[in-house]
């Protein structure tokens, strides 16, 4: 690729086919995909809607083009809106017979090296999901930060066990010159645990890389508020499905699902129900749905995932 050229935005949809059953999809419906990236599950949506529309969100400009020249032959049927999708509740005053909200970073995220999501592929340290949004960025989390900030932020959003010695060395690294790159990040993260940690990880920066992507986008903020949000947007026999890529964003999306789902919230002592809460769906699965063998071969990205479902009662 020559200096400066663009790479064709690429993303492989997880579950597509599980995803595509879970919503259920009515040909005269009206859908939203909260993080639309390059189409791939919104072209099999707007593919099934006869007089349904289609209403498709995401931060990043790059995607919002892709999906819009995938999209374009289904015309008026979908509309797009570049914002994030936790406010597609303000955006959307109908309501709707599906919601999709894929909470992955998508292919061409990670492997275009100047977005710095990847520790596999060298570029500044960045992490914006939204390129042109002015909010801040993994390089002044990890020059401007405190030790014990990046401590907490490694160790709660990342889970990583190695945090203290990491945050250490990111510090002790900047006092010379300031962190600009992920081969530099990830080179100083990697000499912060046993060698043994890091030939058998198959990743040993993920973690970290995680809990920065997390922080710079504010992933987990207001999450849950925006989850019963959509709930509420839903028609009867409504859905909303739901994939998670890592054990906080499930746990979430796992505890308003369960809380949503259930008629009384009282204690077990308590002899009669005083709280009045009525379920508003039903859970589609008891346990989360995850990839099947085929696609775990095809897309390893797929490995993570964690597909969720609930239908409005």
């Amino acid at each position: 690729m020559q200096a400066g050229q663009k790479m064709e935005f690429k993303h492989i949809p997880v579950m597509l086919n599980e995803v595509i059953d879970a919503l259920n999809i009515k040909p005269d419906g009206r859908y939203i995909d909260c993080t639309v990236g390059g189409g791939g599950h919104s072209y099999e949506i707007a593919k099934r809607l006869k007089n349904g529309k289609l209403y498709c969100f995401d931060r990043d400009s790059e995607a919002l083009s892709t999906s819009k020249a995938r999209l374009k032959e289904f015309g008026e049927k979908v509309e797009f809106f570049k914002a994030n999708f936790k406010d597609a509740p303000k955006v959307i005053s109908d309501k709707v017979d599906g919601i999709l909200i894929d909470l992955g970073v998508s292919s061409h995220q990670i492997d275009e090296g100047e977005r710095g999501f990847s520790f596999l592929h060298n570029g500044r340290l960045d992490m914006r999901m939204g390129q042109d949004e002015e909010i801040r960025t993994a390089y002044d989390i990890v020059n401007f930060y405190t030790e014990e900030e990046l401590r907490e932020l490694f160790y709660k959003y990342g889970e990583e066990e190695f945090s203290k010695s990491i945050a250490r060395n990111i510090v002790k690294a900047r006092e010379k010159k300031k962190l600009e790159t992920t081969f530099e990040l990830r080179d100083i993260i990697e000499n912060s645990m046993p060698k043994k940690v890091v030939y058998s990880r198959g990743g040993a920066s993920k973690k970290v890389f995680q809990a920065l992507r997390i922080a710079v986008n504010g992933e987990l903020d207001g999450l849950e508020e925006a989850l019963y949000s959509f709930i509420d947007m839903l028609n009867v026999g409504g859905r909303l499905v739901v994939l998670s890529f890592h054990s906080l964003e499930d746990r979430i999306v796992k505890n308003v699902f369960k809380r949503e789902s259930t008629d009384c919230l009282c204690p077990p002592e308590t002899p009669v129900c005083i709280c009045g809460h009525k379920k508003k769906i039903i859970l589609l699965s008891r346990k989360p749905i995850i990839a099947g063998e085929k696609e775990l071969e095809d897309n390893s990205r797929s490995s993570s995932a964690k597909l969720r479902a609930v239908e409005r009662v």
